[in-house]
């Protein structure tokens, strides 16, 4: 039997790699398209822009599934940039589509946000089927997610393969740079006698890109259109990653709260995750901060 063929845009980012390094001991054939060029890398790569009218002729007839990681993936890499963000995020998502119809691509996996959930107010839990107010959108990234999400539904609903959103929490793992406030408290209680944030009950499901790749193959093969979920199974505080880093650290540092009352909580469920693909979080807060130690 033949292997499976994947394609993944964004192969050369930090959930790109920790996918192929998850999948390379599987029978997958594994594509990697990226605008960014790895060094020796151990399955084909095409150094491409998703923009390209050219790129279906790099996916093979009958890809069984095309995970489309690329992106301007961060707020502040879109902030009042509205144009450049839409021509990759939206449109270069289009351009995929289209590369994906012609080659009879079987399934489609896009990498969404848990951003494109509006204001939560205290600790309320939001699901897939929450409602969601566009007008209380500011972020020109979280509308191109949303727009992305809205017109992958619309094609699915025209005959397009099937499709699986996958709406990410806030990741972090062992890198170097763009880090959550994960990676930053532990390098600040690493290396100072001190930590100074807005509110110690500010918090995020936060999420380890090891479980993010998990939780992208346990999709694999996912019949129709579903929006799914991958968070953590419980919103960690800033006050939680203080305290865990010390313990990890075996320090005691100084903490002060300069906004106590201003609490910002995002609480997106997880629990269709477990019951439609049966993926969970595996690395819980402490073990996921042991990890990003040679990091910071």
């Amino acid at each position: 039997m033949s292997s499976k063929k994947i394609v993944i845009t964004g192969s050369e980012s930090f959930i790109g790699k920790t996918l192929i390094s998850q999948l390379q001991s599987s029978d997958y054939e594994i594509i990697g398209f990226d605008s960014l060029k790895p060094t020796n890398p151990a399955y084909e790569f095409h150094q491409i822009d998703i923009r390209n009218s050219e790129i279906n002729k790099l996916i093979p007839l009958d890809t069984d599934g095309l995970i489309h990681l690329a992106a301007l993936s961060r707020d502040p890499d879109c902030k009042n940039r509205a144009i450049e963000c839409f021509d990759v995020n939206v449109m270069g998502t289009l351009n995929l589509i289209k590369a994906a119809h012609l080659q009879n691509v079987k399934q489609f996996i896009f990498a969404s946000s848990e951003w494109v959930y509006d204001k939560f107010v205290d600790s309320e839990e939001k699901n897939e089927d929450s409602e969601i107010n566009i007008a209380n959108h500011n972020s020109e990234y979280a509308l191109s997610k949303l727009v992305t999400e809205s017109n992958l539904r619309q094609q699915h609903n025209n005959g397009f393969c099937d499709v699986t959103i996958l709406r990410f929490g806030i990741i972090y793992g062992p890198r170097k740079s763009n880090w959550s406030a994960v990676e930053s408290i532990l390098h600040q209680v690493k290396n100072q006698d001190k930590v100074s944030v807005g509110s110690l009950k500010t918090g995020r499901r936060f999420v380890h890109v090891s479980d993010i790749a998990r939780g992208i193959i346990h999709s694999f093969g996912l019949e129709g259109f579903n929006i799914i979920n991958l968070t953590g199974n419980q919103i960690n505080t800033l006050k939680d990653i203080i305290e865990t880093s010390q313990e990890v650290l075996g320090k005691k540092i100084q903490i002060f709260e300069s906004n106590p009352e201003q609490i910002s909580i995002r609480n997106p469920s997880n629990s269709k995750a477990k019951k439609i693909i049966n993926w969970e979080p595996k690395i819980d807060l402490k073990t996921g901060l042991e990890s990003l130690l040679p990091y910071v």
